[in-house]
């Protein structure tokens, strides 16, 4: 009887050890620092094309895609640009150019990202004073976001923050985020890059 109760003793401390740390297998997953680079952009429907044709400038033109995909270039027509990368189209746009000027340099410069204009938001939800939809700037972190925001309201919980993100499997992940060391301590340790289409959360504090 008495090595029941220990056990039982035991048991209850070893639990109670996990939750105090934080260390239970409930604990949100960290991100890691080094990967955070946001996938290769895709042009999409209504982004806003420049071609640069070197030494042509007749052949140098402003073009937004149509809802087909497609682009009209000067001297050659239609060329899908729709799902490509500048990179991709520009290399197909050279292709074809060669059949009238020689050796053409092209250069597609994307100058208006429209088609991608929701996708390319951080939101801030919960306990914040503006909740907040915010175009996605590279090198935003968690921090950033949250001050847009216009920071945390008196009733937050800022140390049970999350951040979630939509993995390329179509599964969302959250990831905690110890914002009362952020903005208290300057713990900068899980003040994490942010990327298009991610979402912060920040609960209010059980009365």
């Amino acid at each position: 009887m008495k090595c029941l109760r220990l056990l039982l003793v035991l048991c209850t401390a070893a639990m109670l050890a996990a939750c105090a740390t934080g260390r239970g297998s409930t604990e949100a997953p960290k991100i890691d620092p080094q990967a955070q680079a946001v996938g290769t952009y895709r042009i999409g429907v209504d982004d806003q094309l420049q071609i640069t044709v070197w030494q042509n400038p007749d052949l140098s033109v402003s073009v937004p895609v149509r809802p087909d995909g497609k682009i009209t270039v000067p001297l050659i027509g239609d060329v899908m640009a729709g799902g490509k990368t500048p990179e991709e189209v520009s290399a197909e746009i050279k292709d074809k150019l060669q059949s009238y000027v020689r050796d053409p340099q092209v250069a597609v410069i994307l100058t208006a990202l429209r088609s991608h204009e929701y996708l390319s938001r951080v939101r801030v939800t919960g306990a914040v004073r503006t909740p907040v939809s915010l175009p996605y700037r590279q090198g935003m972190t968690v921090l950033d976001a949250v001050l847009a925001a216009g920071g945390t309201t008196e009733f937050a919980a800022p140390d049970r923050t999350e951040l979630f993100r939509e993995g390329s499997n179509g599964v969302t992940t959250p990831y905690a985020i110890r914002l009362d060391k952020v903005l208290q301590q300057g713990d900068l340790a899980t003040n994490y890059p942010v990327q298009p289409g991610d979402v912060v959360t920040v609960p209010m504090r059980a009365f």
